[in-house]
């Protein structure tokens, strides 16, 4: 079975974001291939290097959400990157052969260094994401990997480092990954911009219900319609975004109906986005609340599954070491 690998930063609690982004896509997956998903702890550090502090908490939230929303352990491998060493010993073999120019063209790179112009980002880790990240995938053989169409240069970057190792080394040591293609929908935060913890503007999917319903009676809607009586437009209604993925295509004509001929009034229209995300969120709640009281470590209830990808990793670089001669 071809194997995919993903993972996500632990930066604390998941929301609805992550969820439409990525967990609905990687719980489908969970039942067509071998799935690796993974805590990237590391990853986390390359940018949030001061505050290390809060990762241990950070990846318990993280692992108790994917839970939470139907990531299986009978289908799939969930386990902690920093819990297993390979992931280090391979990045810093593939650091050695991978030029500097090409790690400083990645779309990523630039952009999170103008997002976070504040911050000193000029560590080491954070250029050499994508080598570390290259590691993470081709350690366990994934053929496949997950991605939005923007995140498609960093696989190619792995392509590229795989097939420079193999060429330099004259071997076939690690199978060269593809980019699994998801359509991510657009889902903005509540105020319209890009949906971030950080902005405030995010719906935690553990979030208290009653905060949900007030945090979405006060998001922000088509701005020319200042009145009931005059007409908006869906296209300009970032809570029309969550109605694409949320509510019926009949519901969604009526309020397409409703706005462009202001016969329903925006709070109307709310109330149905409402009823939808308590639908979605009330038994991933429910599930949290009970694997709360039955999971006191999270680092043992992974063990199994951290066992499983560390011995594949053990594996691996053996095969690496012997095509090093070292």
């Amino acid at each position: 079975m071809d194997k995919v690998l993903s993972g996500m930063r632990p930066t604390g609690r998941l929301h609805i974001g992550h969820y439409y982004g990525a967990l609905k896509n990687w719980i489908e997956l969970q039942d067509k291939y071998q799935c690796f998903y993974f805590v990237a702890d590391w990853h986390a550090l390359t940018t949030n290097y001061e505050n290390p502090e809060d990762i241990i908490e950070n990846r318990k939230q993280l692992v108790l959400d994917w839970l939470s929303v139907g990531l299986d352990p009978e289908k799939c491998t969930m386990f902690v990157q920093s819990h297993n060493i390979y992931h280090a010993e391979l990045s810093l073999l593939l650091s050695m052969i991978t030029p500097v120019p090409w790690l400083e063209r990645c779309p990523t790179y630039k952009e999170i260094r103008n997002e976070q112009s504040n911050k000193d980002l000029s560590n080491l880790g954070f250029l050499s994401y994508p080598v570390i990240q290259t590691a993470d995938i081709i350690m366990y053989s994934a053929k496949y990997v997950p991605v939005g169409e923007d995140q498609l240069p960093h696989i190619e970057i792995s392509r590229e480092i795989v097939r420079r190792f193999h060429n330099m080394y004259s071997c076939e040591v690690f199978e060269e990954p593809k980019g699994l293609l998801t359509e991510v929908p657009k889902l903005p935060g509540l105020d319209g911009r890009k949906m971030s913890k950080s902005y405030g503007n995010a719906i935690l999917l553990s979030e208290d219900l009653s905060e949900v319903e007030t945090k979405l009676k006060r998001m922000k809607t088509d701005t020319n319609r200042q009145r009931l009586s005059d007409p908006g437009d869906p296209a300009l209604c970032p809570v029309f975004d969550y109605h694409k993925v949320l509510s019926t295509e009949q519901e969604r004509a009526e309020i397409t109906e409703g706005c462009t001929k202001a016969s329903m009034g925006c709070m109307d229209c709310k109330k149905i986005l409402i009823k939808h995300m308590f639908a979605l969120l009330e038994p991933i709640q429910e599930r949290r609340n009970k694997l709360e009281s039955e999971i006191d470590n999270i680092d043992d209830f992974l063990k199994p599954m951290q066992e499983k990808a560390n011995l594949e990793a053990a594996s691996m670089m053996e095969k690496v070491r012997k095509a090093l001669k070292i």
